[in-house]
């Protein structure tokens, strides 16, 4: 089985390819898979976000693909700034 990951994030690929490549499942970043796009974070939570850039992905290539988005969330700052951190 193959699946994409939605990043181009050097260290997540060498952490999913770690984990995952013991389940028999090869790990591709979206480059090696040929997807030369970013996009666009436009989701109010980092679940959204995740979900836009592997869905994004699996169109593009056909494959199952995985994603996650994070971002710095401060409690003296309500949360603050969130999923907004790269924005």
């Amino acid at each position: 089985m193959k699946f994409i990951l939605a990043s181009n994030n050097a260290k997540k690929l060498v952490e999913m390819k770690a984990i995952l490549s013991e389940l028999g499942v090869e790990v591709l970043s979206q480059s090696e898979a040929g997807c030369d796009f970013e996009v666009d974070e436009t989701g109010t939570t980092f679940a959204e976000n995740a979900f836009l850039k592997a869905n994004a992905a699996m169109k593009a290539t056909g494959f199952p693909s995985i994603a996650d988005d994070s971002g710095l969330v401060v409690d003296a700052l309500g949360g603050q700034p969130g999923v907004y951190s790269a924005r």
